[in-house]
């Protein structure tokens, strides 16, 4: 029995929220989840996607703070179950992968909490993975 596709998650930088807000709402019917003055969720067709503000014409931005981390501002990654999630983080350590951010919580005790963590590839491209406590809030407010 083939298991069911799991929700894609993408982080892109934008230098207006409002504007981002607009366009993916407006003009592509998007819902919002949770925003911040620094980055907003939304809801790209079943799967998550997040327009992290970053200035105006700045390449070398390259994070923005989510829940006190410094999250990198160019990253995608993809959302698994809990156990898919915990089983990858064991074997990355098996593997002495190096972690840009460590396995952990975020948004603890909150709508939306998660389990995540961020690597790179050979490449210098940043990966979050990522498993909610409960799939129904991946786009709560």
């Amino acid at each position: 029995m083939a298991e069911q596709l799991r929700p894609f998650h993408l982080a892109i930088p934008v230098n207006n929220l409002s504007i981002a807000k607009k366009w993916y709402g407006k003009v592509l019917g998007c819902t919002t989840g949770r925003t911040t003055a620094k980055w907003i969720d939304f809801n790209f067709f079943g799967h998550q996607l997040v327009a992290h503000l970053v200035p105006a014409n700045d390449d070398g931005t390259v994070a923005s703070r989510v829940d006190g981390e410094m999250v990198p501002s160019r990253h995608f990654g993809v959302i698994l179950t809990q156990r898919d999630w915990k089983k990858l983080v064991t074997h990355l350590q098996k593997n002495n992968i190096e972690f840009i951010i460590q396995p952990q919580t975020r948004f603890s005790g909150k709508k939306g909490e998660q389990s995540i963590f961020f690597i790179e590839d050979p490449f210098g491209s940043a990966l979050e993975f990522k498993a909610f406590l409960n799939d129904e809030e991946i786009f709560a407010v």
